[in-house]
């Protein structure tokens, strides 16, 4: 496990959840190849729709831009070793 070695660039999550995403990360890098992306965001997906309900989003890589809307209290941003994480729930539209 890479415990320890995250730093949190942006989060507006309670701190255990970020602790949960962290966790989650680290166990997704003890268990894909640090250069399977996809896998590592699908697995880190996974556990948070588990835990916290559907609607989850996971951007892992070690160069990426984007935009979006999260719900609030859902959204982190750091880096375990060489790569981002970014992990938001998608604000919900109303009419």
């Amino acid at each position: 496990m890479l415990e320890g070695k995250a730093m949190v660039e942006d989060s507006d999550m309670p701190v255990k959840m970020q602790m949960q995403a962290m966790s989650f990360a680290s166990q997704a890098l003890d268990l894909y190849d640090v250069f399977d992306c996809k896998a590592i965001a699908g697995h880190i997906k996974k556990e948070f729709d588990e835990i916290y309900g559907s609607g989850w989003q996971c951007v892992v890589g070690s160069n990426f831009g984007c935009f979006f809307t999260h719900s609030q209290g859902t959204f982190i941003y750091f880096q375990l070793e060489k790569l981002k994480f970014l992990i938001f729930k998608g604000a919900s539209s109303t009419p």
